[in-house]
């Protein structure tokens, strides 16, 4: 049987998923860890090798698992993170660590954008799509340009960890449409790079791949750097698109009233539409993923590592025990409130600099009321968020959640309360794979739109919202935009 296979290479784990082309099975699953460095305080970089490592650890062991039940892999897609950025010398190879979406060492070059510089800003985030914030490549080449010009000089190839996964296999400089919409230096309707942008960054067009489509692919031909992989000659390599977008695809959510919350080490609330959407404030996002689809959201830093910071600093707990005491406490935590900026914060504020607080701290409180207050706050941020979207898409009638966040019952019924609208999981949580996968049914003609693609999709538990509990959040969700505002 031939199958296709979805990679997808994320913050903490690099995962690839294969499946029949008629996604009747899992034929093989494997997951490798990544470790992100920080250097120094708000640097978050990855060793690309590690990547690479990590990467042929995954893909080889599907390829075996694949060979062993007597399957044939046809073609591999891939999905990766956003806003990475790499300096590579001529034939690929690492200058330095990849800098990743969480680093903010480029925060004043950012605020340089929304303030003494807004109009270029404003007209940059128009032309692209992409909010400004020092996550954005755009900002971290204008850091690079002011704080270490010879590597800006000395690099041939500046790209994304995709990027460089992609030319390690194919020997290809080339950067998906999907992944070039949120560098901050891509013309999205023109298709090119964008020179007001790269002239802001002090980037040469020959310094970066050529965009191509998501749906673009090369034939894999083994070389000596790529041994070990697995992957037999002849393999179809899809170029995919990125996670968010992906997300979007793997969890069936393309038409309208149909949003996708995800949580993982960050988070994110998007809908697809199908033509580019600009908020004339900078606050949404807009990536590409595939011609007439779009994805309009907004991401969080802070997600499951909110949960991680709970776990291991606040309470020291295990994640298991801090879930159950949190369960123990009502909706609302007898009205303590968390505001869950531990690492700055995007959409919807997009301020690198904000952080943290618990408010209206009583005698009353325990060790659970902060567990689970903790938990209510990255929710209300990101349905803070799903006020802005709605603006542009309408309300949300269903919301399809993945993400490690999934795998708790307590959180995703608290997102249900708090929305007010169904929530469906997904058979499979691994949301990008799967997209990955469904583009490239669509690619070779399996189906003909991704509207069929995400029909293709299976759903496992749905979580109904409880009315009385819905109500009680509506007024936790008015305290807590009210102290976000007074703050």
């Amino acid at each position: 049987m031939n199958c296709f296979v979805g990679v997808d290479v994320g913050t903490t784990n690099v995962k690839a998923l294969a499946m029949p082309s008629d996604l009747s099975q899992i034929l093989a699953h494997a997951s490798a860890p990544l470790t992100t460095l920080n250097p120094e305080s708000g640097y978050a970089e990855q060793d690309s090798n590690e990547i690479w490592a990590a990467f042929v650890q995954v893909i080889s062991e599907v390829c075996r698992e694949v060979g062993q039940g007597g399957h044939v892999i046809t073609h591999v897609a891939f999905c990766t993170a956003m806003h990475s950025l790499l300096p590579m010398d001529v034939n690929g190879a690492p200058l330095g660590n990849a800098i990743l979406w969480s680093d903010n060492r480029a925060e004043a070059q950012a605020n340089e954008l929304r303030t003494t510089q807004a109009d270029l800003g404003k007209a940059i985030h128009e032309e692209t799509g992409t909010p400004i914030h020092p996550m954005i490549p755009l900002c971290k080449l204008a850091w690079m340009r002011e704080h270490d010009p010879r590597l800006l000089r000395r690099t041939a190839h500046f790209g994304s960890i995709k990027e460089f996964l992609w030319q390690k296999l194919t020997g290809e400089f080339e950067i998906d449409f999907s992944i070039a919409t949120a560098t901050g230096l891509f013309n999205e309707s023109k298709r090119h790079w964008s020179k007001r942008a790269m002239d802001y960054a002090g980037v040469r067009v020959d310094q970066l791949s050529t965009p191509v489509p998501t749906t673009s692919q090369r034939t894999y031909k083994p070389r000596p750097e790529t041994a070990g992989t697995g992957l037999s000659e002849g393999v179809s390599l899809l170029i995919g698109a990125s996670d968010g977008c992906l997300a979007n695809l793997g969890a069936g959510a393309i038409k309208r009233g149909t949003a996708t919350l995800t949580i993982g080490t960050s988070g994110a609330i998007r809908q697809t539409v199908r033509k580019p959407l600009r908020d004339p404030q900078g606050r949404l996002f807009c990536y590409f993923l595939d011609e007439g689809y779009y994805a309009v959201g907004g991401p969080t830093n802070n997600g499951g590592n909110v949960l991680e910071w709970v776990s291991e600093k606040l309470t020291q707990q295990d994640t298991k025990t801090v879930l159950d005491e949190a369960a123990t406490i009502p909706p609302g935590s007898d009205g303590l409130l968390f505001l869950p900026y531990l690492q700055g914060e995007r959409a919807p504020l997009w301020d690198a600099s904000v952080r943290g607080a618990y408010l209206q701290v009583d005698w009353q409180h325990t060790r659970a009321h902060f567990v689970r207050a903790a938990l209510e706050g990255v929710l209300f941020n990101l349905l803070s968020i799903n006020e802005l979207l709605k603006e542009y898409t309408g309300p949300a009638r269903v919301i399809h959640a993945n993400g490690g966040f999934a795998q708790s019952t307590l959180w995703v019924q608290m997102l249900a309360d708090m929305a007010g609208v169904p929530v469906r999981l997904n058979a499979s949580n691994e949301s990008g794979s799967m997209g990955a996968i469904l583009l490239t049914m669509k690619a070779v003609g399996i189906v003909k739109t991704l509207d069929e693609a995400a029909e293709r999709v299976a759903f496992g538990k749905t979580f109904e919202p409880d009315l009385d509990r819905h109500k009680v959040y509506r007024t936790e969700f008015k305290k807590w935009q009210d102290a976000l505002t007074r703050l």
